[in-house]
Protein backbone atom coordinates (compact mmCIF):
# COMPACT_ATOMS: atom_id res chain seq x y z
CA UNK A 1 0.00 0.00 0.00
CA UNK A 2 3.02 2.37 0.71
CA UNK A 3 4.99 1.91 -2.38
CA UNK A 4 1.55 2.51 -4.55
CA UNK A 5 0.56 5.71 -2.84
CA UNK A 6 4.33 6.96 -2.86
CA UNK A 7 4.13 8.18 -6.98
CA UNK A 8 0.66 10.07 -6.44
CA UNK A 9 2.66 11.88 -3.15
CA UNK A 10 5.93 12.91 -4.88
CA UNK A 11 3.67 14.23 -7.85
CA UNK A 12 2.03 16.02 -5.32
CA UNK A 13 5.29 17.64 -3.52
CA UNK A 14 7.22 17.89 -7.50
CA UNK A 15 3.65 20.29 -7.70
CA UNK A 16 4.45 22.02 -4.55
CA UNK A 17 8.00 22.69 -5.10
CA UNK A 18 6.82 24.25 -8.46
CA UNK A 19 4.63 26.12 -7.43
CA UNK A 20 6.31 27.79 -4.25
CA UNK A 21 9.51 28.16 -6.56
CA UNK A 22 7.35 29.84 -9.22
CA UNK A 23 6.01 32.62 -5.97
CA UNK A 24 8.83 32.97 -4.88
CA UNK A 25 10.35 34.45 -8.23
CA UNK A 26 7.73 36.43 -8.25
CA UNK A 27 8.03 38.15 -5.27
CA UNK A 28 11.77 38.68 -5.92
CA UNK A 29 10.90 39.83 -9.18
CA UNK A 30 8.52 42.50 -8.53
CA UNK A 31 9.36 43.26 -4.93
CA UNK A 32 12.68 42.53 -4.55
CA UNK A 33 13.74 46.61 -5.65
CA UNK A 34 11.85 47.72 -3.04
CA UNK A 35 13.51 45.05 -0.46
CA UNK A 36 17.12 46.10 -1.53
CA UNK A 37 16.34 50.00 -0.53
CA UNK A 38 14.59 49.12 2.57
CA UNK A 39 17.58 47.12 3.60
CA UNK A 40 20.32 49.65 2.12
CA UNK A 41 18.57 52.57 3.66
CA UNK A 42 18.04 50.94 6.92
CA UNK A 43 21.32 49.68 7.05
CA UNK A 44 22.59 53.28 6.55
CA UNK A 45 20.17 54.49 9.25
CA UNK A 46 21.66 52.15 11.75
CA UNK A 47 25.09 52.56 10.99
CA UNK A 48 24.74 56.51 11.53
CA UNK A 49 24.45 57.21 15.71
CA UNK A 50 27.98 58.12 16.06
CA UNK A 51 28.47 59.84 12.80
CA UNK A 52 25.38 62.16 13.59
CA UNK A 53 26.72 62.83 16.88
CA UNK A 54 30.11 64.16 15.40
CA UNK A 55 28.28 66.14 13.05
CA UNK A 56 26.53 68.08 15.41
CA UNK A 57 28.70 67.94 18.22
CA UNK A 58 28.64 71.70 18.55
CA UNK A 59 24.89 71.96 19.34
CA UNK A 60 24.53 68.56 21.57
CA UNK A 61 27.53 69.16 23.67
CA UNK A 62 29.44 71.91 25.80
CA UNK A 63 32.24 72.99 27.49
CA UNK A 64 30.38 75.11 30.31
CA UNK A 65 31.06 72.73 33.72
CA UNK A 66 29.25 74.09 36.98
CA UNK A 67 25.55 74.01 38.09
CA UNK A 68 22.71 74.28 35.99
CA UNK A 69 20.74 77.26 35.55
CA UNK A 70 16.77 76.23 36.49
CA UNK A 71 15.14 74.50 33.76
CA UNK A 72 12.54 77.80 34.16
CA UNK A 73 15.76 80.04 32.25
CA UNK A 74 16.49 77.75 29.75
CA UNK A 75 13.43 77.20 28.35
CA UNK A 76 13.26 81.31 28.46
CA UNK A 77 16.57 81.87 26.95
CA UNK A 78 15.06 79.24 23.61
CA UNK A 79 11.89 81.40 23.62
CA UNK A 80 13.56 84.79 24.01
CA UNK A 81 15.99 82.85 21.17
CA UNK A 82 13.18 83.01 18.55
CA UNK A 83 11.77 86.08 19.58
CA UNK A 84 8.28 84.26 21.31
CA UNK A 85 7.54 83.45 17.40
CA UNK A 86 6.46 79.79 18.58
CA UNK A 87 5.37 78.05 21.37
CA UNK A 88 7.03 75.94 23.86
CA UNK A 89 5.57 72.11 23.76
CA UNK A 90 7.98 70.40 25.58
CA UNK A 91 11.81 70.34 27.54
CA UNK A 92 14.44 67.49 27.33
CA UNK A 93 16.71 68.37 30.52
CA UNK A 94 20.29 67.95 29.38
CA UNK A 95 20.89 64.06 30.60
CA UNK A 96 24.68 64.79 32.12
CA UNK A 97 27.08 67.80 32.44
CA UNK A 98 28.84 68.42 29.32
CA UNK A 99 25.48 68.18 26.98
CA UNK A 100 22.72 70.49 26.18
CA UNK A 101 19.30 70.96 26.94
CA UNK A 102 16.86 70.85 24.53
CA UNK A 103 13.86 73.25 24.22
CA UNK A 104 10.96 71.45 21.70
CA UNK A 105 8.70 74.49 19.58
CA UNK A 106 5.60 73.92 17.96
CA UNK A 107 5.69 74.32 14.49
CA UNK A 108 2.70 74.49 12.07
CA UNK A 109 5.19 74.20 8.84
CA UNK A 110 6.83 71.06 10.45
CA UNK A 111 5.16 67.36 9.63
CA UNK A 112 3.94 65.32 11.67
CA UNK A 113 6.52 63.95 14.43
CA UNK A 114 8.74 67.16 13.73
CA UNK A 115 9.59 69.86 16.39
CA UNK A 116 11.97 72.86 16.01
CA UNK A 117 14.19 72.21 18.78
CA UNK A 118 16.52 75.03 20.50
CA UNK A 119 20.02 73.47 22.24
CA UNK A 120 20.32 75.55 25.24
CA UNK A 121 23.99 75.32 26.97
CA UNK A 122 22.13 74.61 30.64
CA UNK A 123 25.28 76.69 32.60
CA UNK A 124 25.45 80.03 30.95
CA UNK A 125 22.18 79.80 28.82
CA UNK A 126 23.92 80.26 25.11
CA UNK A 127 22.15 78.80 22.45
CA UNK A 128 24.67 76.04 20.64
CA UNK A 129 21.66 75.11 17.93
CA UNK A 130 18.64 75.69 16.24
CA UNK A 131 17.33 73.18 14.40
CA UNK A 132 14.55 70.27 13.52
CA UNK A 133 14.48 67.43 15.04
CA UNK A 134 12.14 64.02 14.41
CA UNK A 135 10.30 61.41 16.84
CA UNK A 136 10.91 60.23 20.36
CA UNK A 137 14.49 59.73 19.73
CA UNK A 138 14.96 62.70 18.81
CA UNK A 139 16.97 62.37 15.52
CA UNK A 140 18.40 65.66 14.07
CA UNK A 141 18.17 66.10 10.08
CA UNK A 142 21.06 63.97 8.84
CA UNK A 143 19.86 61.07 10.09
CA UNK A 144 16.28 62.10 9.60
CA UNK A 145 16.78 62.00 5.76
CA UNK A 146 17.49 58.52 6.11
CA UNK A 147 14.88 57.94 8.57
CA UNK A 148 12.60 59.51 5.76
CA UNK A 149 13.78 57.31 2.59
CA UNK A 150 14.30 54.29 4.90
CA UNK A 151 10.00 54.56 5.79
CA UNK A 152 8.38 56.52 2.89
CA UNK A 153 11.49 57.13 -0.01
CA UNK A 154 10.86 60.88 0.84
CA UNK A 155 7.75 60.92 -0.53
CA UNK A 156 5.19 61.67 1.78
CA UNK A 157 2.58 59.45 3.71
CA UNK A 158 2.15 57.61 -0.05
CA UNK A 159 5.43 56.72 -0.09
CA UNK A 160 4.69 54.58 3.37
CA UNK A 161 3.29 51.98 1.27
CA UNK A 162 6.22 50.53 -0.54
CA UNK A 163 7.84 50.18 3.28
CA UNK A 164 4.86 48.27 3.82
CA UNK A 165 4.77 46.60 0.60
CA UNK A 166 8.57 45.34 1.80
CA UNK A 167 7.47 44.35 5.03
CA UNK A 168 4.43 42.58 3.58
CA UNK A 169 6.97 40.25 1.42
CA UNK A 170 9.12 39.41 3.50
CA UNK A 171 8.45 37.08 5.70
CA UNK A 172 6.70 34.90 2.60
CA UNK A 173 9.83 35.44 0.61
CA UNK A 174 12.10 34.15 3.60
CA UNK A 175 9.85 31.15 4.64
CA UNK A 176 9.68 30.11 0.83
CA UNK A 177 13.04 30.43 0.26
CA UNK A 178 13.75 28.24 3.38
CA UNK A 179 11.29 25.64 2.09
CA UNK A 180 12.49 25.28 -1.41
CA UNK A 181 16.03 25.16 0.22
CA UNK A 182 15.03 22.36 2.84
CA UNK A 183 13.51 20.25 0.22
CA UNK A 184 16.29 20.78 -2.42
CA UNK A 185 19.16 18.75 -3.75
CA UNK A 186 21.79 18.29 -1.37
CA UNK A 187 25.28 19.54 -2.01
CA UNK A 188 27.25 16.47 -3.11
CA UNK A 189 30.84 18.49 -4.41
CA UNK A 190 33.44 21.32 -2.89
CA UNK A 191 32.01 24.22 -3.26
CA UNK A 192 34.85 25.51 -5.96
CA UNK A 193 34.51 22.64 -7.65
CA UNK A 194 30.65 24.10 -8.83
CA UNK A 195 29.90 25.28 -11.97
CA UNK A 196 29.46 29.42 -11.36
CA UNK A 197 25.88 29.01 -11.97
CA UNK A 198 25.34 26.31 -9.58
CA UNK A 199 27.59 28.04 -6.82
CA UNK A 200 25.90 31.07 -7.49
CA UNK A 201 22.47 29.63 -6.67
CA UNK A 202 24.02 27.80 -3.08
CA UNK A 203 25.17 31.08 -2.01
CA UNK A 204 21.91 32.77 -2.92
CA UNK A 205 20.04 30.23 -1.24
CA UNK A 206 22.75 29.48 1.92
CA UNK A 207 22.89 33.61 2.04
CA UNK A 208 18.86 33.68 2.45
CA UNK A 209 18.98 30.94 4.90
CA UNK A 210 21.18 32.36 6.85
CA UNK A 211 19.33 35.96 7.07
CA UNK A 212 15.95 34.35 7.19
CA UNK A 213 15.19 34.78 11.02
CA UNK A 214 16.67 38.42 10.64
CA UNK A 215 14.35 38.79 7.63
CA UNK A 216 11.13 37.52 10.11
CA UNK A 217 12.18 39.80 12.56
CA UNK A 218 12.57 43.58 10.17
CA UNK A 219 9.32 41.88 8.67
CA UNK A 220 7.11 41.35 11.96
CA UNK A 221 8.65 44.78 13.53
CA UNK A 222 8.35 46.82 10.59
CA UNK A 223 4.61 46.15 10.16
CA UNK A 224 3.81 47.14 13.46
CA UNK A 225 4.03 50.36 12.21
CA UNK A 226 2.91 50.56 9.16
CA UNK A 227 -0.27 52.09 7.58
CA UNK A 228 -2.80 49.39 6.56
CA UNK A 229 -1.36 46.07 8.44
CA UNK A 230 -0.72 48.31 11.13
CA UNK A 231 -3.92 49.37 11.55
CA UNK A 232 -5.09 45.85 11.68
CA UNK A 233 -2.61 45.05 14.13
CA UNK A 234 -3.45 47.49 16.34
CA UNK A 235 -7.44 46.48 16.45
CA UNK A 236 -5.93 43.03 16.98
CA UNK A 237 -4.09 44.15 19.99
CA UNK A 238 -7.47 46.17 20.96
CA UNK A 239 -9.48 43.06 21.04
CA UNK A 240 -7.65 40.98 23.19
CA UNK A 241 -6.71 43.34 25.12
CA UNK A 242 -2.84 43.98 24.57
CA UNK A 243 -2.75 47.58 24.34
CA UNK A 244 0.60 49.86 25.41
CA UNK A 245 -0.29 51.04 28.79
CA UNK A 246 0.00 54.81 28.78
CA UNK A 247 -0.50 57.59 31.03
CA UNK A 248 -3.99 59.80 31.53
CA UNK A 249 -3.55 63.24 31.20
CA UNK A 250 -7.25 64.04 31.54
CA UNK A 251 -7.97 65.18 35.55
CA UNK A 252 -11.01 63.57 36.07
CA UNK A 253 -10.69 60.10 34.72
CA UNK A 254 -7.02 58.86 35.11
CA UNK A 255 -5.82 55.71 33.75
CA UNK A 256 -4.12 54.19 31.31
CA UNK A 257 -5.39 53.80 27.55
CA UNK A 258 -4.02 52.63 24.14
CA UNK A 259 -1.49 54.90 22.34
CA UNK A 260 0.16 55.12 18.98
CA UNK A 261 3.17 53.91 18.65
CA UNK A 262 5.39 57.12 20.00
CA UNK A 263 8.13 56.50 17.79
CA UNK A 264 5.90 58.60 15.20
CA UNK A 265 4.43 60.52 18.31
CA UNK A 266 3.43 64.07 17.13
CA UNK A 267 4.28 67.46 19.62
CA UNK A 268 1.74 70.07 19.18
CA UNK A 269 -1.91 71.48 19.48
CA UNK A 270 -3.80 74.23 20.81
CA UNK A 271 -3.54 76.04 23.94
CA UNK A 272 0.06 76.05 23.82
CA UNK A 273 0.16 79.77 24.62
CA UNK A 274 -1.41 79.59 27.60
CA UNK A 275 0.61 76.45 28.63
CA UNK A 276 3.75 78.18 28.59
CA UNK A 277 2.27 80.23 31.33
CA UNK A 278 3.91 77.11 33.95
CA UNK A 279 7.55 77.67 32.52
CA UNK A 280 8.18 79.14 36.34
CA UNK A 281 7.31 75.63 37.62
CA UNK A 282 9.23 73.19 35.69
CA UNK A 283 11.65 72.59 38.17
CA UNK A 284 9.13 71.28 40.84
CA UNK A 285 7.64 69.19 37.94
CA UNK A 286 11.37 67.68 37.52
CA UNK A 287 11.79 66.93 41.42
CA UNK A 288 8.28 65.68 41.82
CA UNK A 289 9.21 63.48 38.59
CA UNK A 290 11.96 61.88 39.85
CA UNK A 291 9.99 61.66 43.41
CA UNK A 292 7.55 59.59 42.01
CA UNK A 293 10.33 57.38 39.96
CA UNK A 294 11.23 58.66 36.59
CA UNK A 295 14.44 57.82 37.47
CA UNK A 296 16.36 58.13 33.77
CA UNK A 297 18.71 61.05 33.04
CA UNK A 298 16.87 60.89 29.79
CA UNK A 299 13.51 62.69 30.80
CA UNK A 300 11.15 64.63 28.64
CA UNK A 301 8.49 67.19 30.49
CA UNK A 302 5.59 68.18 28.38
CA UNK A 303 3.76 71.60 29.21
CA UNK A 304 0.30 70.72 30.20
CA UNK A 305 -3.29 71.80 28.31
CA UNK A 306 -5.75 73.44 30.09
CA UNK A 307 -7.95 70.97 32.28
CA UNK A 308 -5.20 68.26 32.00
CA UNK A 309 -2.03 67.00 33.70
CA UNK A 310 1.49 67.19 32.94
CA UNK A 311 3.51 64.47 31.18
CA UNK A 312 6.69 63.64 31.87
CA UNK A 313 8.20 60.31 30.73
CA UNK A 314 11.67 58.38 30.11
CA UNK A 315 12.78 58.34 26.97
CA UNK A 316 15.76 56.08 27.39
CA UNK A 317 15.13 52.84 24.26
CA UNK A 318 18.43 51.31 24.89
CA UNK A 319 18.95 48.14 27.81
CA UNK A 320 17.64 48.12 30.24
CA UNK A 321 14.85 50.06 28.93
CA UNK A 322 13.52 53.15 30.65
CA UNK A 323 10.24 53.83 29.42
CA UNK A 324 8.04 54.80 32.56
CA UNK A 325 5.51 57.87 32.34
CA UNK A 326 3.64 60.00 34.74
CA UNK A 327 1.18 62.26 34.61
CA UNK A 328 1.19 65.35 37.35
CA UNK A 329 -1.93 67.27 38.49
CA UNK A 330 -1.13 70.88 37.43
CA UNK A 331 -1.92 72.51 40.98
CA UNK A 332 -0.46 69.85 43.75
CA UNK A 333 1.79 67.96 41.45
CA UNK A 334 0.51 64.69 42.79
CA UNK A 335 0.69 61.60 40.97
CA UNK A 336 -2.72 61.13 38.91
CA UNK A 337 -1.63 58.70 36.02
CA UNK A 338 1.56 56.23 35.75
CA UNK A 339 2.69 53.89 33.06
CA UNK A 340 5.65 51.84 34.40
CA UNK A 341 7.17 49.53 31.93
CA UNK A 342 7.95 46.65 34.52
CA UNK A 343 4.04 46.83 34.68
CA UNK A 344 3.75 46.30 30.96
CA UNK A 345 2.09 42.81 29.88
CA UNK A 346 4.61 40.44 27.74
CA UNK A 347 2.92 41.42 24.45
CA UNK A 348 3.83 45.41 24.57
CA UNK A 349 7.12 44.38 26.15
CA UNK A 350 8.34 42.73 23.41
CA UNK A 351 6.87 45.22 20.56
CA UNK A 352 8.77 48.13 22.55
CA UNK A 353 12.18 45.86 21.93
CA UNK A 354 11.58 44.44 18.62
CA UNK A 355 10.77 48.28 17.71
CA UNK A 356 13.82 49.41 19.70
CA UNK A 357 16.04 46.80 18.06
CA UNK A 358 14.88 47.11 14.36
CA UNK A 359 16.41 50.80 14.80
CA UNK A 360 19.18 49.49 16.38
CA UNK A 361 19.12 51.58 19.82
CA UNK A 362 18.53 48.52 22.22
CA UNK A 363 21.81 47.11 22.67
CA UNK A 364 23.96 49.79 21.19
CA UNK A 365 26.76 48.91 19.19
CA UNK A 366 26.04 45.02 18.61
CA UNK A 367 22.90 46.08 17.74
CA UNK A 368 23.89 48.22 15.28
CA UNK A 369 25.81 45.68 13.59
CA UNK A 370 23.58 42.80 13.86
CA UNK A 371 20.93 44.72 11.80
CA UNK A 372 23.39 45.80 9.43
CA UNK A 373 24.72 42.91 8.85
CA UNK A 374 21.54 41.00 8.22
CA UNK A 375 20.37 43.99 6.15
CA UNK A 376 23.95 43.85 3.93
CA UNK A 377 22.70 39.54 3.50
CA UNK A 378 19.49 40.60 2.10
CA UNK A 379 20.77 43.08 -0.30
CA UNK A 380 23.40 40.42 -1.56
CA UNK A 381 21.00 37.47 -1.49
CA UNK A 382 18.73 39.79 -3.56
CA UNK A 383 21.52 40.80 -6.29
CA UNK A 384 22.18 37.25 -6.38
CA UNK A 385 18.50 36.10 -7.38
CA UNK A 386 18.48 38.86 -9.45
CA UNK A 387 21.81 37.58 -11.63
CA UNK A 388 20.35 34.33 -11.46
CA UNK A 389 17.15 35.35 -13.37
CA UNK A 390 19.03 37.35 -15.92
CA UNK A 391 21.85 34.41 -17.00
CA UNK A 392 18.66 31.81 -17.37
CA UNK A 393 15.60 33.81 -18.02
CA UNK A 394 13.89 30.92 -19.17
CA UNK A 395 11.19 32.51 -21.31
CA UNK A 396 8.51 29.21 -21.22
CA UNK A 397 8.93 28.89 -17.98
CA UNK A 398 5.79 27.51 -16.08
CA UNK A 399 3.05 30.40 -15.27
CA UNK A 400 1.73 30.59 -11.45
CA UNK A 401 -1.21 30.11 -12.17
CA UNK A 402 -0.30 26.38 -14.46
CA UNK A 403 1.50 25.91 -10.96
CA UNK A 404 -1.22 26.54 -9.14
CA UNK A 405 -3.47 24.06 -11.24
CA UNK A 406 -1.29 21.11 -10.95
CA UNK A 407 -1.74 20.79 -7.29
CA UNK A 408 -4.28 18.77 -5.53
CA UNK A 409 -7.50 20.15 -5.31
CA UNK A 410 -7.15 20.31 -1.53
CA UNK A 411 -4.14 22.13 -1.75
CA UNK A 412 -5.48 25.03 -4.01
CA UNK A 413 -8.46 25.51 -1.96
CA UNK A 414 -5.66 25.64 1.08
CA UNK A 415 -3.99 28.18 -1.00
CA UNK A 416 -6.96 30.45 -2.51
CA UNK A 417 -8.32 30.83 1.45
CA UNK A 418 -4.70 31.29 3.01
CA UNK A 419 -4.15 34.06 0.08
CA UNK A 420 -7.66 35.33 1.08
CA UNK A 421 -6.92 35.80 4.93
CA UNK A 422 -3.61 36.96 4.41
CA UNK A 423 -5.28 39.66 2.02
CA UNK A 424 -7.39 40.88 4.31
CA UNK A 425 -4.70 40.86 6.97
CA UNK A 426 -2.13 42.50 4.80
CA UNK A 427 -4.05 44.70 2.86
CA UNK A 428 -1.02 45.91 0.88
CA UNK A 429 0.24 42.08 0.13
CA UNK A 430 -3.65 41.04 -1.00
CA UNK A 431 -3.37 44.10 -3.51
CA UNK A 432 -0.44 42.98 -5.05
CA UNK A 433 -0.97 39.38 -4.82
CA UNK A 434 -4.00 40.48 -7.10
CA UNK A 435 -1.18 42.43 -9.81
CA UNK A 436 1.07 39.00 -9.76
CA UNK A 437 -2.01 37.10 -10.33
CA UNK A 438 -3.30 39.16 -13.41
CA UNK A 439 0.07 39.77 -14.73
CA UNK A 440 0.72 35.93 -14.49
CA UNK A 441 -2.92 35.17 -16.37
CA UNK A 442 -2.07 37.63 -19.03
CA UNK A 443 1.35 36.45 -20.01
CA UNK A 444 -0.04 33.09 -19.73
CA UNK A 445 -2.70 34.28 -22.34
CA UNK A 446 -0.51 35.73 -24.66
CA UNK A 447 1.67 32.62 -24.69
CA UNK A 448 -1.30 30.19 -25.61
CA UNK A 449 -2.10 32.65 -28.34
CA UNK A 450 1.79 32.42 -29.57
CA UNK A 451 1.64 28.58 -29.58
CA UNK A 452 -1.63 28.22 -31.44
CA UNK A 453 -0.25 31.43 -34.09
CA UNK A 454 2.73 29.14 -34.30
CA UNK A 455 1.16 26.25 -34.59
Amino acid sequence: MQSSNQPPRRAASNALRAFLMRMHFYIGLFVGPFLFIAALSGMLYVLTPQIEQRLYADALTTDSRGSAQPLAAQAEAARSHLGGSLNISAIRPAPAEGLTTRVLFSDASLGPSENRTIFIDPVDLRVTGDMTTYGTNGILPFRKTLDYLHRNLMLGEWGRYYSELAASWLWVLALGGTALWATGPRRRRALEKMPPAQRRRWQHATLGVAAAAGMLFFSATGLTWSQAAGARIDSLRGALGLVTPSVSLTLETPGSASAAHDHHHHYGGPDLAAREDRLSDLDNVAAAARAAGIDSPFMEIRLPRPGQAWSVREYDRSWPTQVDAVALHPDTLAVTSRADFDSFTLVPKLIRWGIDAHMGVLFGLPNQILMALIALGMMITIVYGYVLWWQRRPAAAEPLTVSWARLPASQRVMWVLLACALGWALPVLGVSLSLFVAFDMLRSGMRRRATRRAS
